[in-house]
């Protein structure tokens, strides 16, 4: 057994946006002696938060890693953002934890995000901590914030450490297992010295002590057995037994404190070093050979051949590519190569990195349970199996998530469109949520993204990395227009003299709607030879031509089909042109008659909305012309499955932001297309008009 592996901690840091994980990791590099200050997020001076977008927003954006020493154990720490516009990052990179630091606001308590983190946790069934953050502060309440704990997460979920005071005589903390006292010194060093348990604590902590013991008893057989016996458990016992529940996902212990004025950072890093796994707690890796699709695992042996999963990329416009990676087993050197699995690829890297920060240390070597960086590599990308070209393996990716904001792009230089989809590219590189797209019935540079904060960060991003400037504003919404019935006999001629050969062509066509979702068909059904078949195919080009343009508002048509029975030519005077032409102005002709109507774009919506919110969720869900799907209870939590129409929902982030004080999330896909309400297609025609008149 490796003393090294058993000695590392690979810990996630994750909460909702606000909580104070970045805080929180600025305490734990000051009180390890990783950095000389205490970074506030406030003043601009943390080390984890340093992308200038970050700092002017005071929010993590980007998941940032650090490694320090603490108690002979090296702890790497990933700062993850809360804000759900960003959750998918933060989702993806704790495929390279081994446990994870749950903070909680001692004020707000639970929030939808923090349920959300939980679920990605729950999804890789890591081992955790929770920490009760804020306790400084006005309206800081640590029992209430435990109770609803465990209404939500389950009693799994039990303190190891009490607190001394709150809001402003917040001042220590008690050790349950320990039966100790520590008071904090005020001035930010971390400092604290043990006291006597206070007086009026003394009969709370013994029964929140037999609480935890109970709990780690029942989390161990032996333990149990004795403890039902009556004897007691050693400190020893009681310490291993709280170990092995931890990593079993027996118990999640609960201690608190106050990141701004590091107060019980000590403790919690005791307990990260003492309760969450090594990568030889975890164990084996599970992957599949590229060959032949057979399960492998791989052990976190650094004798094992090498394999790792990138969980970041970062890209920037001089340094590079920088490629982020979690090692599962062997050992990566530098100036050495690996293998791609993912992409069937090899690639050569120089430098070997740590991450701190917003600055990098170099290595010589690491092995299973570290994240290392390298630059510069040219085919590998987030979510990409990394391994010994002689024995590849490819582990899953990180499930992403579909984003729910579209803008469009266009920028506010001419001349900037080559470069703004080649900037586009590296920051979607580092960023898989981001998607682009070219709307051909629009003519829109389409991007979206988990939110606008998560549009508007990436705009300022693609400024800063790549001096590009974009305008953002609402997409048009891509109608269609369709008819509602069936015309036959629809005959165009088309007959053109001008002196010399003339243009002559006559169709005749049926058009008949076909199902929602269909799209368009032609059928050529001639019988005879009144129209030579060597002028069918232009026929169908002038149709399609024409179905780009409809005669209601001058949208696509889409959803019927048009047979061709019959016609006539002139041996002189008929052409692929004029056949064409006749297509274009029979299929109008046809579609004028067969009653036109204009189709939206429905969404299909998941709101997940707090159970006080939800009236208010459903009413505008349904002034938005919203048709309420079902409901499903989760938690505290409503989730309402809506169907909306596009142009309803263009700008729903912000006023269910408003509507919910930050507490309801959403999901949006397209569903469907349905016919557009009378009265809003007048409207939809007028402006249409006005805009070809313009």
């Amino acid at each position: 057994m490796s003393t090294v592996i058993a000695n590392l901690r690979t810990v996630g840091i994750i909460s909702h946006g606000g909580a104070g994980k970045t805080s929180l990791s600025e305490a734990m590099l000051f009180t390890t002696g990783k950095s000389k200050r205490l970074g506030k997020v406030d003043d601009g001076t943390s080390i984890m938060d340093y992308d200038p977008e970050e700092i002017s927003r005071k929010i993590t954006l980007s998941s940032s890693f650090c490694t320090f020493t603490w108690q002979n154990s090296s702890i790497t720490i990933i700062d993850t953002p809360g804000d759900f516009n960003f959750l998918v990052d933060t989702k993806t990179c704790l495929h390279g934890t081994d446990g994870a630091v749950v903070l909680i606001d001692a004020i707000d308590g639970v929030k939808v995000q923090t349920e959300k983190v939980w679920e990605f946790a729950d999804e890789l069934n890591l081992p955790r901590l929770i920490a009760i953050n804020k306790m400084d502060r006005e309206r800081a309440d640590f029992f209430k914030v435990v109770k609803e704990i465990k209404e939500i997460f389950g009693d799994k979920a039990t303190p190891v450490h009490l607190p001394i005071g709150a809001a402003e005589t917040f001042s220590g903390l008690v050790d349950l297992l320990g039966g100790k006292a520590y008071q904090f010194q005020d001035d930010g060093s971390g400092k604290m010295k043990e006291i006597d348990v206070p007086s009026d604590m003394e009969d709370l902590v013994a029964s929140q002590q037999e609480q935890i013991i109970e709990r780690i008893a029942e989390s161990d057989d032996v333990l149990l057995e004795k403890y039902l016996e009556g004897e007691e458990l050693t400190d020893a016992e009681l310490l291993e037994g709280l170990r092995n529940g931890c990593v079993a996902g027996d118990i999640i212990p609960i201690t608190c404190g106050s990141a701004t004025k590091n107060m019980g950072t000590q403790m919690l890093l005791d307990l990260i070093v003492q309760c969450l796994p090594t990568p030889l707690d975890r164990g084996d890796k599970t992957g599949v050979n590229p060959k032949n699709g057979e399960e492998m695992v791989r052990n976190p042996e650094e004798g094992e051949p090498l394999s790792a999963q990138v969980i970041k990329t970062v890209s920037d416009p001089y340094a590079g590519r920088l490629t982020i990676m979690r090692i599962f087993s062997g050992t990566l050197t530098a100036d050495s190569n690996f293998y791609n699995a993912s992409k069937e690829a090899k690639e050569r890297f120089g430098t070997l990195m740590l991450m701190q920060g917003k600055s990098q240390q170099t290595i010589k070597s690491a092995g299973p349970g570290e994240i290392v960086a390298v630059a510069k590599l040219k085919e590998t990308l987030t979510g990409d199996t990394l391994c010994d070209p002689n024995n590849p393996i490819v582990y899953p990716v990180p499930e992403t998530m579909n984003p729910i904001v579209s803008m469009a792009v266009q920028p506010k230089s001419k001349g900037d469109e080559d470069k703004i989809f080649s900037s586009l590219a590296r920051i979607m590189e580092e960023d898989p949520t981001l998607q682009v797209h070219r709307e051909e019935q629009t003519r829109e540079t389409i991007l979206s993204g988990m939110g606008e904060i998560h549009i508007e960060a990436s705009m300022g991003k693609l400024k800063r990395k790549f001096g590009v400037e974009v305008i953002l504003s609402p997409p048009k919404v891509p109608y269609r227009e369709t008819i509602k019935k069936a015309v036959t006999g629809v005959v165009y001629r088309h007959k053109k003299q001008t002196g010399g050969r003339g243009q002559f062509a006559e169709v005749h066509f049926d058009l008949t709607p076909l199902e929602r979702g269909t799209g368009f068909e032609f059928e050529e059904a001639l019988v005879g030879m009144n129209v030579p078949r060597g002028f069918v195919p232009a026929v169908e080009k002038g149709l399609n031509e024409a179905k780009e343009m409809g005669v209601r508002a001058g949208y696509p048509v889409v959803d019927l089909k048009v047979r061709f029975y019959d016609g006539k030519s002139h041996d002189v005077d008929s052409s692929e042109m004029a056949f064409k032409i006749a297509a274009s102005m029979c299929f109008k002709k046809g579609l004028a008659e067969a009653e036109p109507t204009l189709l939206e774009p429905i969404m299909e919506v998941e709101v997940n909305v707090p159970d006080e919110h939800m009236g208010d969720v459903i009413g505008d869900l349904n002034s938005r012309r919203g048709r309420v799907l079902g409901m499903d209870s989760k938690g505290r939590n409503q989730i309402v499955r809506a169907h909306v129409a596009m142009s309803e929902v263009l700008k729903y982030a912000p006023d269910l932001r408003s509507k919910t004080g930050g507490r309801g999330m959403f999901t949006m896909k397209h569903s469907h297309y349905e016919e557009v309400p009378p009265h809003l297609q007048e409207q939809l025609v007028a402006e249409a008009q006005k805009e070809k008149e313009d």
